[in-house]
C-alpha cells in the first residue's frame, strides 16, 4: 500500500481541530478518506483500458452556534491545512443558521474497542492478476454453446481508509477492501439477440467466485432469454428474483430515511409501529456483518452502531436516523449516519436485508396457475411520496408453478403499500448488494403488455 493510501496521523487530524477551534469554531469534526485502486476492461481477447487511482481527500466541518460549514481538501500541506481552517471558519460565520446542526452525543460516541469486522485484506492484485480473471472469464463464456459475442468482461480491486475525529476526542479509523470480476454476453443476431451479466464483489479476494462461475451464470442466463414472447394485459402474482427483490427493499431505505420523513416525503410518514407488511416479515439493517459489502465499525458521525430492527413481524420499528434528523424528529441517531468530505452527515442503510422465508423459491412458485417471474427490471417510476410503482421489466412467465418462456417488453405496477403487505420471501437470501433480498412474490400486480 503506497503513502497515498495510508490513514493520516490521528494526532494531525487532532491538531486540525484544535486549530479550528482557536479559530472560533464552537466545534468540529474532520474525515479524512484514502484509496487507492486499479480495473481493467476486457472485450475479445483484447485489453481494451486500464484505470489506477489513489486518492487522499480531507473534510473539515466547524460549527458556530447554529452554523456549519464544510470545506475538502486534496492538499495535506501545513499551509494548505491553515488555509482550509480559514475558508472553513469564515464560510459557517457566513451560512444561514440550521437549528438541528451539530456534533452527535457524546454518550452515544464508539470509544474504546470497536468492532472487527474484517473488512480489509491486503492481497495485492496486480493488472496482469487482473486481466488474467477478465479474459478467463470470456474466454470460457465465449466457449459455452449458443453464445455469439462478448460485451466485454472487467476485474477491479480496491482498498482504502477511513479516519474521523471530533473535538469531543473520538477519533476512530478502519480499513476496508473491495476485489471484483464481471463478464456481460450476447446470444443470437440482429434484432434476435439477447444479452445477459454476471459478477462476484467481495471484501476479500479469496471469498469472490471464479471467473469461470461467473461465465456459465451470465451464458446461462443469456441463453434463456432467447425467443421472448409478448404477455397480455393482466393481474397475476409476480415473484422477484434474488437479483432485483433487492429494488423493493431499497425503496424501503428511502421512505424509512430520516431526512425524508423531516420533510414529509415518504409514503410511511404515519406508519411508525404499523403494519407494513405481512407479519411473518422481518427486515435488519446490521452494519456488523463480517465482511459485508456496507459493513461499517461506527457511523459517519463516530456513532456506536449495532444492529437494528426496521420490520419485526411485518411492524416498522425505527427510521433511519443521524442526529440531525433525530433532534428534528425529537429522536435519538441510531447511529446511520453516513457522510463523505464535502458534505454533512445524512442517514443512510449500512447492509438492510430481509430476513429469509421458510420455503424454497420452488415452493413459492408452486401454487400459482398463471403469473410472471421478474428477472430485470428497466427504468423506474416510483413515486417515494404516495408509493405508486411502474416499471419496465422482463423476465419469465409463470405456468403450473413453473419457469415457461421469456417475456420481455411488459410493465408491472402497483403500489408499494399494497406490495408490502402482500408480500412473502423464500428461504434463499444472500449478503451480496448491501441491500437484500430472498425471492420474493406480490400476490397481484397489473401486468401491462401486449
Amino acid at each position: 500500500m503506497s503513502n497515498a493510501t495510508q490513514t493520516m496521523s490521528p494526532d494531525k487530524l487532532g491538531d486540525l481541530i484544535a486549530k479550528a477551534r482557536k479559530a472560533g469554531a464552537d466545534h468540529a469534526d474532520a474525515v479524512h478518506v484514502t484509496g487507492k485502486s486499479s480495473s481493467v476492461s476486457w472485450r475479445l481477447g483484447k485489453l481494451e483500458d486500464i484505470e489506477r487511482s489513489e486518492n487522499s481527500d480531507l473534510g473539515l466541518r466547524v460549527i458556530i452556534g447554529k452554523n456549519q460549514a464544510i470545506v475538502s481538501s486534496s492538499d495535506m500541506s501545513d499551509l494548505a491545512l491553515d488555509q482550509l481552517v480559514t475558508r472553513c471558519i469564515e464560510m459557517a460565520k457566513n451560512t444561514p443558521e440550521d437549528p438541528y446542526c451539530g456534533l452527535a452525543d457524546k454518550e452515544k460516541l464508539a470509544f474504546g474497542d470497536i468492532a472487527d469486522l474484517d473488512l480489509f485484506d491486503d492481497y495485492e492484485l496486480d493488472e496482469e492478476a487482473l486481466k488474467s480473471m477478465a479474459g478467463e472469464a470470456e474466454a470460457h463464456a465465449l466457449q459455452i454453446d449458443g453464445i455469439t459475442n462478448s460485451e466485454g468482461a472487467g476485474a477491479s480491486a480496491s482498498k482504502g481508509y477511513i479516519t474521523l475525529a471530533n473535538s469531543d476526542g473520538f477519533v476512530g479509523h478502519y480499513g476496508s477492501s473491495n476485489f471484483s470480476c464481471s463478464i456481460s454476453v450476447s446470444a443470437g443476431q440482429g434484432t434476435t439477440m439477447q444479452r445477459d451479466y454476471d459478477w462476484t464483489s467481495r471484501r476479500h479476494f479469496e471469498d469472490l467466485e471464479s471467473p469461470y462461475k461467473i461465465a456459465e451464470e451470465a451464458a446461462r442466463r443469456t441463453l434463456k432469454k432467447m425467443n421472448p414472447k409478448k404477455a397480455a394485459t393482466c393481474q397475476v402474482p409476480v415473484v422477484y428474483d434474488p437479483r432485483v427483490s433487492q429494488t423493493l427493499i431499497g425503496h424501503l431505505a428511502g421512505a424509512i430515511n430520516g431526512a425524508a420523513i423531516a420533510r414529509g416525503t415518504s409514503f410511511l410518514l404515519e406508519m411508525m409501529e404499523q403494519q407494513v407488511f405481512g407479519n411473518n416479515i422481518n427486515i435488519i439493517d446490521n452494519p456488523h456483518v463480517l465482511r459485508g459489502p456496507s459493513s461499517k465499525p461506527f457511523d459517519g458521525e463516530g456513532v456506536r452502531n449495532a444492529p437494528l430492527d426496521i420490520i419485526k413481524d411485518g411492524i416498522l420499528q425505527n427510521w433511519l436516523l443521524d442526529s440531525a434528523s433525530g433532534r428534528q424528529l425529537n429522536l435519538a441517531s441510531n447511529g446511520r449516519a453516513s457522510r463523505g468530505t464535502s458534505s454533512p452527515p445524512s442517514p443512510s442503510s449500512s447492509n438492510l436485508y430481509m430476513a429469509p422465508g421458510n420455503i424454497s423459491p420452488k415452493q413459492l412458485l408452486s401454487d400459482i396457475k398463471d403469473g410472471f417471474y421478474v428477472t430485470e427490471l428497466i427504468g423506474s417510476s416510483v413515486n417515494g411520496i404516495t408509493g405508486d410503482y411502474s416499471r419496465g421489466a422482463s423476465g419469465f412467465w409463470i405456468e403450473n408453478g413453473e419457469l415457461t418462456y421469456p417475456v420481455n417488453e411488459i410493465t408491472i405496477a402497483g403500489n408499494l403499500k399494497d406490495m408490502y403487505l402482500s408480500l412473502s420471501a423464500a428461504d434463499d437470501l444472500e449478503i451480496k448488494y448491501g441491500t437484500d433480498a430472498p425471492t420474493i412474490r406480490i400476490e397481484k400486480m397489473m401486468i401491462a403488455g401486449s
